[in-house]
């Protein structure tokens, strides 16, 4: 109806694109991305406008896609360089940004790489729970999927509710990525894996909320 605003990419793209400076601010001491290097996994809707959002910051850009017409229009929009599906996880890059598939960090891709930061818009990242710890132990900060990929979420209730306010999206972004932020310091401050925290946290404020 008159309160679709159309396509939940953009929005989700923004929320991510916030997420890896909020994390990059975290691992690096800077949430500036100009001159890192960032490999992004699936360059469709999200991972995208995720590109567009990167490279005008600066960013080295790495991309892959199964559909390789959408990497060569992404590739000439933003300079991006074109890597091959199986060759993603070995990007010499600071952040590691998976758009497309689930279960993509796993025992065997873990190793592999080579970043101080997974934050992407996929969902289900990681392959098994135990995948949380091993991040931690590998030195790498993960944002928990579920955190950084809610813009869309959150979208589409907009929609849902019937009166869709872009302010009101942009303020529970916001929310959004403060809540990020909470995980990431709770999570460096304690050595505890980032999901693990999430999740403590997510748990305490549906008690607080049911409380009311």
């Amino acid at each position: 109806g008159a309160a679709a605003s159309g396509d939940p990419s953009p929005i989700t793209a923004g929320g991510v694109y916030r997420g890896i400076k909020t994390c990059a601010e975290r691992a690096f001491g800077s949430a500036d991305l100009s001159g890192r290097t960032i490999a992004v996994q699936g360059v469709g809707s999200v991972g995208g406008y995720l590109c567009d959002h990167l490279a005008q910051e600066g960013a080295r850009l790495f991309v892959c896609d199964i559909d390789q017409e959408t990497v060569t229009r992404v590739c000439e929009r933003t300079g991006a360089s074109r890597v091959n599906t199986d060759d993603i996880y070995d990007v010499d890059a600071d952040i590691f940004s998976p758009n497309a598939l689930g279960a993509v960090i796993n025992k065997a891709t873990l190793g592999r790489l080579k970043v101080k930061v997974v934050a992407g818009g996929a969902n289900n990242q990681l392959a098994s729970p135990d995948m949380d710890s091993a991040l931690r132990e590998a030195g790498i900060l993960y944002a928990p999927d579920y955190v950084i990929n809610g813009g869309g979420i959150i979208n589409v209730a907009a929609e849902i509710s019937g009166e869709y306010s872009r302010s009101w999206v942009m303020d529970k972004l916001d929310v959004l990525i403060e809540t990020l932020g909470e995980v990431l310091d709770e999570a460096l401050k304690a050595s505890l894996p980032t999901n693990l925290v999430a999740e403590r946290i997510a748990r305490q404020r549906i008690a607080a909320a049911k409380r009311g």
